[in-house]
């Protein structure tokens, strides 16, 4: 495998040190969690207080009703995969959506929402592996909800283009987020934190029993009651009718984060670990399985041809096997004679069908809808502002993410690293709840109303997200953690940035200051599940001789921004406890600290 065509150029030093390292999509989010690792916390303890404060300063990507996703280890802590995507409340049928006349789940609105999984997540994850206080966790995301935030230029823009919605449909999100000026204030869900935090500690003295009463209040106390009370309440949503929601009290009570094995693959001395195909993670292993061995120079034409077309063929295979019924196991697909049959389809043409695999000779199955554009079948003209991936732009007639979701991942001096991917409770997907402060998620949106898929529509299941943390082990012993908002775009720029690092010998920031891809080929995760047959969106600083070439090899090439694409996050440990990190220039707003 050769080195990398060109000149490399960074915008930052990678960080380096030894106390800890936090890397996150917002610079307020990265110090407050660094805070805790200077007072002697831990990788756990910062990313709950670094994750927490994204839920108040970007709340157009994430909030306290939307999901989570992490993966970590440390000393005496194997890799291990944290599940916080909620699950499908129980009233939510194929046969309910259908009897409302819809083909698909909307985008937005109350009928999209599953079981809010991330605030119970990062408490779960806070008193199982952490050391602090739960108001040493919240002090920070309680002190930015009460006296405000600087409005990022996103959350403005975000907010003007459903600023009718709010006027006319949604008025308890009007109140909250219209004529914000340049600060934001959120007092409702500043009170909501401190009503939990205060009651827990009236209620006892011990740390973990403080956060057991926080997560009883959650799920069965006033923070229940007032999601089941409000979901009862008909609003608009993004098939243009108004309708309640399907999620209850008993719904979030019956509900808990969780913790599995990851999936893994090795590729190049590391061991890449994943979530399991209830989300896209492993998408990420099966286009490493499909690359490896193969002579790739980052930088060139036909490394971004290569690249993409192992993405076309793992991301279909995502659309026929993935989901939380998913029926075949994960060894098959990530078998080297699985990824040999596979990789003999990558051609010198770009592909234009999708063409999901045969694991252990079974049939795949894609969604009918696929058979054409999932939008124009479902009888949905265009995109909805509420509706898809939060923050979306034109270019041309492809839709292409400016940014998504958050990202945090943290290294200590204890050996610990943690990678977790918050999102979901989006501002302009769904109504505020009044008296909490914060929107319900719309993760349902990614589950299938055709039955027997591995991702259908079934109660009591999750609906297959795009949250995919990355993290890595070499001979057993954690080295990187990282990360991206983006969607489907997620497990794509990730492997841009590993082949970076592995393949072109860039350090942390190199790798992710490099022109940035991606293939919009694939049906998209999110409503109305938009599809761009063989374009590949590249960043203008990628040179014009690698865009001829993509052409020349039949790609339809959309040229973005010289820094629009990804918002990668990653913090590293060498076998020697040296600490590094990288942020995401793009955006201007993700940073790294550390010492």
């Amino acid at each position: 495998m050769g080195s990398v065509a060109r000149v490399m150029f960074t915008t930052r030093p990678e960080l380096q040190g030894s106390v800890g390292m936090v890397s996150s999509t917002h610079w307020l989010a990265s110090a407050a969690g660094m805070a805790l690792l200077e007072a002697g916390g831990n990788a756990f303890d910062a990313a709950v207080a670094a994750g927490l404060t994204l839920q108040v300063v970007e709340p157009h990507l994430n909030g306290p009703g939307g999901d989570l996703s992490a993966v970590f280890a440390g000393p005496g802590i194997d890799p291990t995969v944290q599940c916080g995507q909620g699950v499908a409340p129980a009233a939510a049928t194929p046969a309910h959506f259908a009897g409302l006349g819809m083909a698909m789940v909307p985008g937005a609105g109350l009928l999209a929402a599953v079981v809010p999984g991330a605030t119970p997540a990062w408490l779960t994850l806070l008193r199982d592996h952490g050391t602090v206080t739960l108001r040493a966790v919240t002090d920070t995301a309680v002190h930015y909800a009460a006296t405000g935030i600087p409005v990022l230029p996103a959350i403005a823009r975000t907010v003007e283009s459903v600023a009718d919605l709010f006027v006319d449909e949604w008025p308890t999100s009007g109140q909250l987020y219209l004529h914000t000026g340049a600060w934001l204030r959120n007092p409702g869900w500043a009170a909501t934190l401190q009503r939990l935090v205060g009651e827990a500690e009236a209620a006892t003295t011990a740390r973990e029993g403080q956060i057991d009463h926080v997560l009883r209040s959650w799920s069965h106390g006033f923070v229940a009651a007032a999601i089941d009370d409000f979901a009862r309440q008909p609003h608009r949503d993004s098939s243009g009718g108004r309708h309640p929601g399907l999620l209850t009290g008993d719904d979030m009570a019956a509900w808990h984060p969780s913790y599995e094995p990851p999936a893994t693959l090795d590729f190049h001395g590391l061991t890449v670990c994943k979530t399991g195909p209830w989300g896209q993670g492993p998408v990420l292993l099966q286009q490493l399985a499909l690359l490896d061995g193969l002579d790739l120079v980052p930088g060139t034409a036909g490394f971004v041809h290569t690249v993409v077309e192992a993405a076309k063929l793992a991301f279909a295979d995502r659309e026929a096997w993935y989901g939380d019924a998913a029926g075949v196991a994960m060894d098959e697909l990530l078998s080297a004679g699985y990824a040999a049959q596979r990789r003999a389809l990558i051609g010198d043409e770009a592909d234009g069908g999708l063409r999901p695999g045969s694991p252990a000779g079974l049939d795949p199955r894609l969604p009918d809808l696929m058979a054409g554009s999932a939008a124009r079948a479902a009888g949905i003209d265009e995109f909805d502002a509420t509706t898809s991936e939060p923050t979306l732009s034109r270019h041309g007639e492809a839709v292409v993410p400016t940014g998504d979701t958050c990202h945090v991942s943290v290294a200590d001096r204890f050996g610990n690293l943690v990678a977790a991917t918050p999102s979901g409770g989006w501002l302009q997907s769904s109504p505020v709840v009044p008296g909490l402060g914060f929107p319900l998620g719309t993760r349902l949106q990614m589950a299938w109303l055709q039955p027997g898929l591995p991702n259908s529509l079934v109660p009591g299941r999750r609906p297959r997200t795009t949250l995919s943390p990355s993290l890595c082990l070499r001979d057993g012993e954690p080295e990187l953690a990282f990360g991206t908002p983006g969607g489907d775009q997620q497990d794509q720029w990730q492997l841009g940035f590993l082949l970076n690092h592995l393949l072109g010998g860039m350090n942390l920031q190199e790798a992710i200051d490099y022109p940035v891809f991606h293939t919009t080929h694939v049906p998209s995760s999110f409503h109305p599940r938009e599809s761009h047959p063989k374009q590949v969106v590249v960043e203008s600083r990628i040179g014009d001789d690698v865009i001829a070439g993509l052409r020349r090899r039949g790609h339809q090439v959309t040229v973005s921004g010289p820094w629009s694409l990804g918002r990668m996050c990653a913090v590293g440990r060498g076998p020697d406890g040296r600490l590094r990190a990288g942020a995401n220039p793009r955006g201007m707003q993700g940073y790294a600290v550390g010492r």
